[in-house]
């Protein structure tokens, strides 16, 4: 059996364990290790799929088809860790596969109880998804703070795990946080303190330390942190803000994070650096060359996380073409009643991402509207494709009332319409078309361009399709369907002839971006809108 890291969280929320985890699994691959990443989170849902943007943030999607927590996003952006439905455990997971075993008998008339019975199922879980493609670490990350009610489960089930495993097969990993009171000019280590005692009220130690600061730890806070905290004073790892999130692997490979986890767990690896890395974040991310406006006009703008994929992707994008993106967030209700213009006029690209229901939806599709008329690079990703489509009938093709079936079930033209496999579906969760699917692409178009291959895959999330009834009269009026499902025929991306860059897809690109391989089409939206751009200053 591969080894295990678990890594949990004090004092308060957000302190960024799942940075922490795609961080570590980072530095590990440095050093040659195979890693996977799971969360695990405390609540009662068995996925976020039915979750709205505003509670939870954004749904990552899986090749597999499974909707995720959005640090799975993370991990697989940080990472080459093999991420699968089996990452992401969840206690609505736990105790539905729990319940329907003590329905079908299968515990033979025992009691079923939180321990052993759910906290064997956490760790049967667990065990399960470190034993995908022979992995030497598994590091699990427990959502939550240490001291809540909901993750007792799940850090008993971890406890029982460290014990069953012995030494130098699993070590704790523990993200707390050192505030500092500016009114007082002081650091203060007391929750910390206080958060570790937590840990050993529930039979749990931690091994390493990672200070979330603000501010350098001195020698003597160090020193304190490390006797209060019963931990060897070179396991207090400093882990200060930084100003991009792909800086932090760098961060904790100074402070030697990477050379004190193969200690504790016995592990002998080369030290390696992280060159590729440290040019990208030091030259590319913090030093480009260019700067370009885009904007992101949606409906769940004031969460920064429920777009969390979309905006890393279009950083990527930037980091491809030597060029810092500033992201303009445009609520799309502010475009129902009032100009685009004072908006717009200063972006070189109009992004609409996905989402469901029809509030704000008029916004998007006069914000397409304005990017087809003034020939602005424009990129449409699922409800941002469906939006584009509706455009381009009414003010294009001439189909008056124009609409999907999703916002106007009695439209009497349903460009956008059910899929057929989903009309006889009722219960909500898991049930889209989720996950990767095939697409063969047309030569001579711009996705061709980008991905310069006839056949992909992409990763889908959605109900609802372009309508094929109407595709004849869309290619009249110069739209090409350059993206195609093999096996359904249904549209998966669509452009405008007539224009220099209008790409919408009805699949989910961001999530297959990286930092160090930008998605082939956000790469090429970058580009199309520094031409654009260049072309403007002129």
């Amino acid at each position: 059996m591969g080894k295990f890291i678990f890594i949990t969280g004090g004092v308060v929320s957000s302190l960024g364990k799942g940075i922490a985890a795609a961080s570590i699994g980072k530095l590990l691959e440095a050093r040659g290790l195979k890693t996977t990443i799971i969360k695990c989170d405390p609540y009662l849902n068995v996925d976020p799929g039915t979750m709205n943007p505003f509670q939870h943030g954004e749904v990552y999607v899986t090749d597999d088809g499974a909707e995720t927590d959005l640090d799975l996003g993370h991990y697989e952006r940080f990472t080459k860790a093999y991420i699968t439905k089996d990452s992401n455990i969840t206690t609505g997971k736990i105790y539905y596969s729990v319940i329907t075993k003590e329905r079908r008998g299968d515990y033979l008339g025992k009691t079923v109880q939180i321990i052993p019975h759910i906290t064997d199922e956490i760790k049967k879980s667990i065990i399960k998804a470190s034993k995908a493609k022979d992995v030497d670490v598994t590091i699990v990350e427990i959502g939550g703070t240490v001291g809540d009610i909901e993750s007792l489960p799940f850090l008993e089930a971890i406890r029982q795990l460290r014990w069953e495993l012995g030494v130098n097969y699993a070590l704790n990993i523990h993200v707390t946080l050192l505030p500092y009171i500016r009114s007082a000019g002081e650091q203060k280590t007391k929750p910390t303190q206080h958060s570790v005692g937590r840990l050993r009220e529930i039979g749990l130690t931690a091994d390493i330390l990672l200070c979330r600061t603000e501010r350098r730890i001195t020698k003597e806070q160090r020193d304190k942190i490390a006797l209060f905290c019963n931990v060897d004073k070179e396991s207090v790892v400093e882990a200060s803000d930084v100003k991009h999130i792909y800086e932090v692997p760098i961060a904790l490979k100074k402070e030697g994070l990477d050379d004190l986890i193969l200690k504790k767990l016995n592990i002998k690896r080369d030290d390696k650096d992280l060159k590729d890395w440290r040019n990208l974040v030091l030259k590319r991310l913090k030093s480009p060359q260019k700067d370009i406006k885009i904007a992101v006009v949606g409906k769940y703008i004031a969460l920064p996380d429920a777009y969390k994929s979309i905006y890393e992707a279009l950083v990527h994008g930037g980091i491809a073409n030597n060029a810092r993106v500033d992201i303009v967030k445009v609520d799309s209700q502010d475009f129902e009643k009032r100009s685009l213009a004072s908006k717009l006029k200063d972006v070189s690209g109009i992004l609409i991402p996905g989402g469901f229901g029809d509030r704000g939806i008029e916004g998007k599709i006069k914000a397409v509207k304005y990017a087809r008329e003034n020939n602005i690079p424009f990129f449409g990703i699922c409800l941002g494709m469906q939006v584009a489509t509706i455009e381009f009938a009414r003010n294009v093709v001439g189909l008056k009332g124009a609409n999907s079936t999703e916002f106007d079930v009695d439209t009497k033209n349903p460009v956008i319409s059910l899929l057929e496999e989903q009309k006889e579906v009722h219960d909500m969760g898991a049930s889209m078309r989720l996950g990767s699917y095939p697409c063969k692409l047309s030569e001579k178009t711009l996705s061709y361009k980008a991905y310069k291959k006839e056949s992909i895959a992409e990763r889908h999330r959605h109900r609802y399709e372009f309508n094929n009834i109407y595709k004849e009269s869309f290619i009249e009026k110069g739209m090409t369907f350059s993206g195609v499902n093999p096996e359904k025929n249904l549209v998966e991306i669509i452009e405008l002839k007539k224009h220099p860059w209008f790409v919408a897809c009805q699949f989910h690109p961001e999530f297959k971006s990286k930092p160090d391989k930008s998605h082939p089409l956000f790469k090429n939206f970058i580009a199309a809108a520094l031409e654009y751009k260049n072309k403007k200053d002129k």
